[in-house]
C-alpha cells in the first residue's frame, strides 16, 4: 500500500487496480472494508467500460472481445509516475492481457491529492494508437455507512439540483432497460433504507446534479462533487453496512443492443494522441 497524509488525514492506494483502500479524516475510517460477506472491494476504478457488456463481450472490427463487468483496471498492476507526501500519480498502460480484451493502445492514469477534509480523483486518458480509441469510465468508491453518529435508517441523500424521480430497471444480465421505475425522491432528498437497494442500482443518466451529499442524522456529510462524468449512480445491498457514490462517464449496454463498441451509448471517442480527463471531489463536513 502507498501512504498519503496531510495534517491529520490519510489515505492507502493499492498499486493493484489503482484503488483506494483507505481514506482516514475527521478522525475516523471513511472507505468501505472489503468483507466478502456483502463486497469485496473498497473502491474499484472503472476502465475501459463501465457497467455489463451484452454476452460479456464487446465487437471491435467485426471480432469479439471479453470484457466484464467495469472492464479490467480494478484488476491490473499500475506503476507509479509521481509521488509526493499528499499526492500520487498512477499509470496502467496497454498490454498482452489488455489487448486481449480491449484492443486499443492507451494510458489511463489516476492522480490522488489529500488534503485535511478532501480527497481528489483524477482520471486521465490518453489514445497512443494510430486510430480513434472509444472508452467509458468511471469511480466507484464505498463509504461506510453509518460513517458517524446515528442509526443506519436515519441517513439519507440529497441532490445539487432537482432530479427525475425515476431510474432504469436493470434487467438481468446487467443490461439497462426502456423501462423505467419510481423512487422516493422527496424534493432533492432521499431517505435511505433497504427499500432503497432491494433491487439494482439508482442510476441517473445524465444527472442534473453534479453534487450530491451523503448525509448523516447529526449533520454530518460526505459531498462528492464530479468533473466530466455525466452519469451518477447510487449502490449497496439491502443490509450492507456501506453505500456507494458513483461517477460514471458511460453505463451498461441497452438490452437488444447488437452493434460494435463505437454504438455503445455514451462511449468517448479520442483521436491518436488526444486526452481526455475527468475528476471528482469527496469532502467531509462537520454538522
Amino acid at each position: 500500500m502507498i501512504e498519503l497524509s496531510c495534517g491529520d488525514a490519510r489515505a492507502h492506494v493499492s498499486p493493484l487496480g489503482g484503488e483506494l483502500t483507505s481514506w482516514r479524516a475527521g478522525g475516523r475510517e471513511l472507505i468501505w472494508t472489503p468483507d466478502a460477506r456483502f463486497w469485496d472491494r473498497s473502491a474499484p476504478l472503472l476502465f475501459p467500460a463501465v457497467g455489463w457488456r451484452r454476452n460479456g463481450k464487446i465487437r471491435v472490427d467485426g471480432q469479439d472481445h471479453p470484457l466484464g463487468i467495469h472492464g479490467f483496471a480494478a484488476s491490473q498492476w499500475f506503476e507509479v509516475v509521481e509521488q509526493s507526501g499528499a499526492s500520487l500519480r498512477l499509470r496502467l498502460q496497454d498490454n498482452e492481457q489488455t489487448r486481449a480484451q480491449y484492443p486499443f493502445a492507451f494510458e489511463f492514469d489516476v492522480t490522488y491529492a489529500l488534503r485535511n477534509s478532501t480527497l481528489e480523483i483524477a482520471l486521465e486518458i490518453c489514445n497512443r494508437g494510430g486510430g480513434p480509441m472509444p472508452y467509458a469510465c468511471g469511480l466507484h468508491p464505498g463509504f461506510r455507512w453509518p460513517f458517524a453518529q446515528g442509526a443506519r435508517e436515519d441517513y439519507s441523500l440529497e441532490f445539487e439540483r432537482d432530479e427525475a424521480p425515476f431510474v432504469p430497471v436493470i434487467a438481468p444480465g446487467g443490461l439497462f432497460s426502456a423501462r423505467q421505475r419510481a423512487i422516493a425522491l422527496q424534493g432533492r432528498r432521499m431517505a435511505l433504507n433497504d427499500d432503497v437497494f432491494a433491487r439494482e442500482a439508482l442510476c441517473f443518466l445524465n444527472a442534473r446534479s453534479r453534487a450530491v451529499s451523503f448525509c448523516a442524522p447529526d449533520g454530518e456529510l460526505i459531498v462528492m462533487t464530479s468533473e466530466g462524468f455525466p452519469h451518477l449512480a447510487i449502490w449497496s445491498r439491502a443490509g450492507a453496512p456501506f453505500l456507494c457514490l458513483e461517477a460514471w462517464t458511460g453505463h451498461g449496454d441497452r438490452e437488444g443492443f447488437e452493434g460494435d463498441i463505437f454504438a455503445i451509448p455514451s462511449m468517448i471517442v479520442l483521436q491518436p494522441g488526444e486526452r481526455r480527463g475527468h475528476s471528482a471531489t469527496f469532502a467531509i463536513h462537520g454538522p
